[in-house]
């Protein structure tokens, strides 16, 4: 089978099953390999940061190569796994049938399970603001970025498993960043060097996003286009993380709505940078218009790899 149809069949697999609980994911693995190694190498400090960076990444790569060689069959269950689009979209709907029944409690407690902000005292338009930027960013980690080196991996050896190699690196990059890259006390020193290294990965999947992907699907939607791109540029660097705000301002821009402003973090009250304008407030529906933008950059993007793997 040729490449591009290999990752077209794994990225249609996650599109109907989404993520398979009842079979080993590789995520989780990598996860269990990286509270192993914390343990051994966290009094070493930026150090042993450093080192558990470079042994999870080339670890991830060098098995994933290895054994995607063996079966075609091998190669697209991974590549199924790498993409989280249905299971992304899923966990938005859940919030949002939740939200329809009015049950506050709850909708803040599937929000904890997202998100690392405050969700207890949350109303019902900071729960959709919080869940439509996980969305936003997430279209990025979950779906752009490991189809970006999948790409890559496969236009640089077409006869080779070097793209779900790379792709899955890059999984492994994120879980770093999602385990230990926070600037709190703990990992301050310990987590820089992943946090840094996800950052770096993100840096073209991200902007690739937030420049083309959302705002052609909001054209498809009957969104606003125009706004999307307008905001874009404008409002791309409103966050902490250089890579973040690039898919959020192109969502709140296409929805007319404006994400950050107070949040609250481990009990701190945070005032961050708005994106976007507030053209409205904060509607229920809004979660599934954020759901048919990723759902769209998704495709969009993977047609445009299949494209390109088809013509090189």
């Amino acid at each position: 089978m040729r490449v591009e149809n290999i990752i077209l069949t794994g990225f249609i697999l996650d599109l109907v099953f989404g993520d398979p609980r009842s079979l080993l994911h590789p995520v989780v693995v990598i996860g269990r390999i990286i509270t192993f190694l914390e343990k051994i190498l966290y009094k070493y400090k930026k150090i042993g940061g450093i080192i558990l960076n470079i042994i999870v990444v080339g670890l991830t790569i060098g098995v994933t190569y290895l054994i995607s060689g063996y079966l075609e069959i091998i190669e697209i269950y991974l590549i199924y796994t790498i993409f989280a689009t249905r299971s992304l979209a899923l966990e938005g709907v859940k919030v949002f049938n939740i939200l329809k029944k009015k049950d506050m409690q709850l909708a803040r407690k599937e929000l904890s399970y997202l998100v690392s902000r405050d969700t207890g005292y949350m109303q019902e338009k900071d729960i959709v603001r919080s869940i439509m930027e996980t969305i936003s960013e997430n279209t990025v980690d979950g779906i752009i970025s490991p189809l970006f080196f999948m790409t890559v991996g496969y236009l640089i050896a077409p006869n080779t498993p070097l793209g779900v190699a790379l792709a899955m690196g890059y999984k492994a990059i994120n879980t770093l960043d999602s385990m230990v890259g926070y600037k709190n006390k703990k990992y301050k020193d310990f987590g820089w060097f992943s946090a840094r290294v996800d950052d770096v990965a993100n840096i073209i999947p991200a902007r690739l996003t937030g420049a083309v992907l959302i705002p052609v699907s909001a054209l498809f939607f009957g969104y606003d286009f125009k706004n999307s791109w307008k905001v874009f540029f404008r409002d791309r660097y409103k966050h902490a993380s250089p890579n973040s705000a690039q898919s959020e301002s192109a969502v709140a821009g296409a929805l007319g709505v404006q994400f950050g402003g107070a949040t609250s973090y481990f009990g701190r009250l945070i005032e961050k940078p708005t994106i976007g304008d507030k053209k409205k407030e904060f509607e229920l529906k809004d979660i599934k218009r954020n759901i048919k933008l990723m759902y769209g950059s998704s495709i969009l993007g993977m047609g445009m790899a299949y494209a390109l793997l088809r013509l090189i």
